[in-house]
């Protein structure tokens, strides 16, 4: 799914993706967005940042409601604060215009396959002290309450509740879920982790996920 305001751009983005097999749905109409991709229900989607009426963060967020798809932002703002927020909001990836087709062609090639890859074991879920992983649906469990997670903040939960009671470094993580990106920063995993442990609390699990300073992140 391409959400891009600029027609040019927009087919340009099209065209070329499906000369790569994909099979792509550029958006030409910006006011439900979050309905169109309910309905489309895409592998992944562009979003561009500058949009008519509301902007890419918005809709990101509205999207994040239905779809746990990666979310691609496309933009030409490089400030850092734009990359957080892009995370913050539910982003999974950021890449700064302008770009090469052939690059956006290997880093979407890249996303999809962690996507439909992901690092799971053999089991459907995982439990840790009533905590309950859904591996299928991407939701965790606590004491009766639900939450949806995204796609990072998943595979994080993953890496840890693989190792309970040891520490996984900040660096092994986003080697894992960005290692071909070079933008990402210690803020990006940091944003991710946050959202994360906003999740938990809402479980009532305020302080499961503990920091170990110049290290990474324990579960315990």
């Amino acid at each position: 799914m391409i959400v891009e305001d600029d027609p040019k751009l927009r087919k340009l983005i099209s065209l070329h993706l499906d000369k790569w097999d994909f099979s792509s749905y550029p958006v030409d109409s910006f006011d439900e967005l979050d309905s169109e991709a309910k309905k489309l229900n895409p592998d992944l989607i562009l979003l561009d940042i500058n949009l008519p009426a509301y902007d890419g963060f918005y809709w990101c967020k509205k999207i994040r409601e239905v779809s746990t798809a990666p979310i691609v932002f496309i933009s030409s703002r490089t400030e850092n604060m734009d990359i957080v927020m892009a995370m913050n909001v539910g982003g999974d990836d950021y890449i700064q215009k302008p770009f090469s087709l052939e690059v956006l062609v290997a880093k979407l090639n890249a996303i999809l396959r962690r996507a439909k890859t992901p690092m799971l074991p053999v089991e459907n879920v995982i439990e840790y002290n009533g905590l309950l992983l859904n591996l299928e649906k991407a939701t965790v469990r606590y004491d009766g309450r639900e939450a949806i997670l995204t796609k990072n903040e998943f595979h994080i939960l993953v890496m840890l509740m693989k190792r309970p009671g040891k520490i996984t470094g900040r660096d092994e993580i986003m080697r894992a879920l960005w290692e071909d990106e070079s933008f990402i920063d210690d803020n990006t995993l940091t944003v991710n982790m946050n959202r994360l442990r906003k999740k938990l609390e809402s479980l009532k699990l305020s302080s499961i996920i503990q920091t170990r300073k110049g290290q990474g992140y324990i579960l315990q």
